[in-house]
């Protein structure tokens, strides 16, 4: 049986091994995160990841045990992505590769209850869709990324950004209605349902 995250914490305090584990759990995850918060598909993108691991390693002592690790890791994933952007000073859209192999696919916000327009080709919506994510203000992307790609709960999503969960729920509600009425205006459906 695999150990949990929270035995491997307890065992990377002795033991490096434990912590590889660890880090062998959550790096692709973590980097996949970093790459959709930031922009960035390259080198920079791995330096926030060995960053984030090196933060986790000083504080596993100091756990917020009220978090789940994965929550928590997250959030600190979250805030070296911010703070590296705020130091670089540079948008996410200089950074963005459009041949990104693990492009962004909300289109799945839309298919449920909406005409997906079949005019344009696949990659083409990808890169509209990595567009109009990009283009939202942070705290819609944020939510969006969140839950759409990184599969994150309301709780999750609650812990990794500080913020209720009741607030959670309505930033998320904006930020499908804001996308879809950007994808409509970028031909990327045909209609807009109303939740």
């Amino acid at each position: 049986m695999k150990p949990t995250d929270e035995q491997l914490v307890e065992k990377s305090l002795n033991d490096n091994n434990a912590f590889a584990t660890l880090v062998e759990r959550y790096e692709r995850r973590l980097l996949r995160y970093i790459k959709r918060l930031t922009g960035y598909y390259n080198h920079h993108a791995e330096d926030i990841l060995q960053e984030v691991f090196i933060k986790i390693y000083k504080n596993l002592n100091n756990i917020d045990t009220s978090l789940s690790f994965s929550s928590w890791a997250y959030r600190i994933a979250h805030n070296e992505s911010i703070n590296h952007l705020r130091s670089k000073k540079r948008k996410q859209t200089d950074a963005l590769e459009t041949n990104d192999p693990e492009q962004f696919d909300l289109i799945q916000i839309l298919e449920s209850d909406d005409n997906v327009s079949d005019a344009i080709s696949q990659k083409e919506r990808a890169e509209k869709v990595r567009t109009i994510i990009y283009a939202l203000p942070k705290k819609y992307r944020d939510v969006l990324i969140l839950y759409y790609l990184e599969d994150q709960d309301y709780q999750e999503i609650s812990d990794i950004l500080k913020k209720p969960i009741g607030t959670v729920g309505t930033l998320l509600s904006r930020a499908k209605a804001k996308f879809k009425q950007r994808a409509y205006d970028e031909n990327l459906i045909t209609s807009i349902h109303h939740e």
